[in-house]
């Protein structure tokens, strides 16, 4: 584990950086005298920020709501066909390639298909949407943690004769947590950025979307930006909650021991 200096020492930078950028900006956008609907200085920003808390936090409950249903499913989802697959090589193989292919597909190009099938105001379209662009990170990096595993721990395990369910509990799921984690703390950012952009394509009038959407058709760009933060906290949040959770279930990994 790292010091408190050294931590200091690792965070001040980017801290630094960050609060000389907003300083910039404010001081940019004055001297230059750049409208509100181009880019809003920070001190506005903020203060709609404040101003509109309430209303930002009731519309991004809704949109919170449908991201992490639709992470548990895709995720769950993505472990569960890793585990099926991951035994038979045929199968893997034939998958793959689908997979990584799937993955690589833009998220509006699932928004309106979906709420096509289960209309725009229906929670359900967004769920599937956060369920489909988590399900294939999670299944790639858990078939690679699953399946990439040293020979000699495998020739061990047979050399004992061990029952190949005794192999994956003991040798491939545990090789497989750090993999387990680097996709969970991916499909984190992908499942709230999947709820967000499906909204954009029709949602209710609470969700987070639509907000941010109607804000700016209304020039309300301070409103809009405010709620932007505010869906950009929400998603490191949620990031934080999964670093914490590798923390308590893998203290032993090289990722977890150098922070």
């Amino acid at each position: 584990m790292i010091t408190g200096a050294l931590r200091f020492q690792r965070y001040a930078p980017p801290l630094i950086v960050f609060f000389a950028v907003i300083v910039l900006w404010e001081v940019l956008v004055d001297l230059l005298n750049i409208q509100r609907f181009l880019l809003p200085a920070p001190s506005v920003i903020l203060e709609a920020f404040f101003r509109t808390f309430s209303t930002i936090m009731s519309s991004a409950a809704y949109t919170i709501r449908s991201a992490v249903i639709g992470f548990l499913i895709g995720a769950g989802t993505g472990i569960l066909v890793a585990l099926a697959t991951a035994r038979w090589t045929t199968i893997r193989e034939g998958l793959m390639p689908f997979a990584i292919a799937l993955n690589s597909v833009p998220i509006i190009a699932f928004a309106p298909i979906m709420n096509n099938w289960f209309g725009s105001t229906n929670p359900m379209s967004k769920i599937m949407i956060v369920a489909i662009i988590t399900f294939f990170p999670m299944m790639i990096n858990m078939v690679r943690g699953l399946t990439l595993v040293e020979p000699a721990k495998l020739e061990l395990m047979h050399s004992y004769a061990t029952a190949p369910f005794e192999v994956l509990t003991k040798v491939r799921i545990p090789n497989s947590l750090p993999y387990l984690f680097n996709a969970l703390k991916v499909c984190s950012t992908l499942a709230l950025i999947g709820a967000i952009v499906g909204e954009y394509f029709g949602g209710p009038r609470e969700s987070l979307g639509v907000y941010i959407l109607q804000e700016a058709q209304l020039f309300r760009f301070d409103n809009a930006w405010a709620a932007i933060i505010i869906s950009a906290l929400l998603g490191i949040a949620f990031y934080l909650i999964i670093l914490a959770a590798e923390r308590v279930a893998i203290p032993w990994h090289v990722s977890v021991e150098k922070r």
